[in-house]
């Protein structure tokens, strides 16, 4: 059985949507669950700290990862098969999209591409239209990333935000392990 590593960001409102989606891939893969600092660290008016990182412990069946020193192994140990960036924020997206690794997550990606495996980016930020976008177009091109297919959430109220569908999530998976980004990638 393949391992997907499964990282978290704090884009707080959409974490229930992402540990649903974690559910739902525990019949098919074995789960290696991260947190950056800010979901692993934070509680907010969407849920407790610790009640995420119980429920992310209980459905992957393992320890939530959560230092840099835990995620930097990832890769070249193989622990996981494809890392998975489930919420995605915008903060996040620019520090991958720039090489930046300051978080569990930026480096649990880091790890994971240094060896040629697939990452797959599960996008929730308000301004991916607008600051974040270019880096989004960067990511687009880049080897061995793929996007959850994404909309505007509300284009009235939010015009520069895109989301991806949680639910395209095992389906993109899916193509990724097999090399190719499921289409169309805005929806």
């Amino acid at each position: 059985m393949q391992t997907l590593g499964f990282a978290m960001c704090g884009s707080f409102c959409t974490l229930d949507k992402a540990l649903e989606q974690l559910a739902g891939l525990r019949d098919r893969y074995e789960l290696l669950p991260v947190m950056s600092q800010n979901v692993y660290g934070t509680d907010t008016r969407f849920g407790k700290a610790s009640d995420f990182i119980e429920r992310a412990e209980e459905l992957a069946g393992r320890r939530v990862l959560h230092t840099i020193v835990e995620a930097e192994p990832i890769g070249p140990k193989h622990l996981a098969d494809a890392m998975i960036v489930c919420p995605c924020t915008g903060n996040t997206l620019s520090k991958l999209a720039l090489g930046i690794t300051d978080t569990p997550v930026t480096m649990a990606v880091k790890s994971t591409l240094r060896v040629g495996l697939p990452v797959i980016i599960c996008l929730a930020s308000n301004d991916a239209i607008a600051a974040s976008g270019q880096n989004a177009a960067r990511l687009m091109n880049t080897k061995n990333v793929y996007f959850v297919p994404l909309s505007q959430d509300d284009p009235v109220k939010k015009p520069f935000s895109l989301v991806a569908d949680f639910s395209l999530l095992g389906e993109t998976v899916e193509a990724a392990l097999e090399g190719r980004q499921l289409q169309p990638i805005y929806r």
